[in-house]
């Protein structure tokens, strides 16, 4: 889809699906240039977008036709989930089954393109996931909404009300996927700015966005992903890669690959996870015009002394300094940084020599310290 003035370019990297693939063998020039693209991108503007290859942009396509038709002009809302058994009277779109594996395909790619880009093995996250494919009479813990218009679907078991078509989402799997058949999706960057992220994008494109488990897997490393729908005439497929019921959600690949945790990153079973989750909607909602940085914790938000403290020591960070992507650091964590020459929560490059104090963070932390009675006060 050709963009229009109305509808201005994405600012999002473009990239082939074909080129993050795993694949035996050495990798490819075009597989290390896509991860490179795909991270930075994500990292810099909180999405990508995915170009399919012919046979599954087809697929999409007819997927989104379907939609339109199924729904005939009304707004509303259907959840596929692979393995469930269609209950007497119902009825679904066509090409479901079809899209759900399409998507899919493509998300489990995203999935292991990002785990690369972090030192971890590509199938490093597969354990969380369903069995692919599905074993016999059992339900997918992913899902697919085929919507018309503006209605949205909170991820989850049940259906959780229609939504404002200019209501943010913050979703809580590992990757979401959205295919529409017209622009209307905004992203919000790390810099709390909105952005149309789908303006140049068509039915053959994905756009890419990560949600709250992939933040708790990677300690945060991976920022989690806000949008919203502001386009009310339009069809569209989003597909959550979520963790298997049983799964378990902890950091220990990102700190054997090198990577520091915080001590708020704890193990926490997946159905916990997402139970939590619910009772945090409307927590999630009426802070969501705030940069998420400061949400990358799922299970509880951080009190205002764990957030100034180093979380390796637990010290108060009387010692902060700025890094040149505007993180900062003190204490073991930042020595750590310096060794490791990144950034740990960006993975941007660090130059010790241009790293300066962080004077809010000494104020704040005086008062802090002084609150609990110089308990911890240097």
């Amino acid at each position: 889809m050709a963009a229009s003035p109305l509808h201005p370019p994405s600012p999002l990297a473009r990239v082939r699906l074909e080129d993050v693939v795993p694949h035996d063998g050495a990798a490819a020039p075009a597989y290390a240039h896509a991860v490179g693209a795909l991270d930075a991108s994500l990292a810099l503007r909180g999405a990508a977008v995915l170009e399919l290859p012919a046979a599954d942009a087809a697929v999409v396509r007819c997927a989104l036709e379907s939609t339109r038709a199924f729904f005939r002009g009304r707004p509303a809302a259907y959840l596929y989930r692979a393995g469930r058994t269609l209950e007497d009277g119902e009825l679904s779109p066509a090409c479901m089954a079809d899209a759900f594996r399409c998507l899919g395909k493509a998300a489990r790619a995203a999935l292991s393109a990002m785990a690369r880009h972090l030192r971890l093995r590509t199938d490093v996250f597969n354990h969380l996931l369903d069995d692919a494919p599905l074993p016999v009479n059992e339900v997918s813990s992913s899902e697919l909404l085929v919507a018309y218009s503006h209605e949205q679907i909170q991820s989850g078991q049940t259906l959780m009300g229609c939504l404002r078509s200019s209501m943010p989402v913050v979703d809580r799997g590992f990757v979401t996927l959205v295919a529409s058949d017209h622009p209307g999706i905004e992203v919000c960057d790390p810099n709390g700015h909105w952005y149309l992220a789908d303006g140049g994008s068509g039915p053959s494109d994905l756009l890419l966005l990560t949600g709250r488990a992939l933040s708790h897997v990677t300690a945060g490393l991976r920022p989690i992903s806000q949008y919203r729908a502001t386009n009310e005439n339009r069809a569209s497929l989003t597909f959550r890669l979520m963790p298997h019921a049983n799964a378990i959600l902890d950091c220990s690949p990102i700190l054997a690959a090198g990577h520091c945790i915080r001590q708020i990153y704890q193990p926490v079973p997946a159905s916990q996870f997402m139970d939590d989750s619910c009772a945090e909607v409307h927590v999630v909602s009426s802070h969501l015009e705030k940069p998420l940085e400061s949400q990358g914790n799922f299970v509880s938000d951080p009190s205002l002394r764990s957030v100034l403290s180093d979380p390796l020591s637990g010290a108060f960070l009387e010692d902060a300094m700025v890094l040149q992507c505007g993180h900062s650091f003190g204490g073991l964590m930042l020595k750590k940084a310096i060794e490791m020459a990144r950034c740990t929560i960006c993975n941007r490059e660090v130059d010790s020599t241009s790293l300066f104090p962080n004077f809010v963070f000494g104020h704040k932390n005086s008062f802090e310290s002084s609150s609990h009675g110089g308990e911890d006060g240097r």
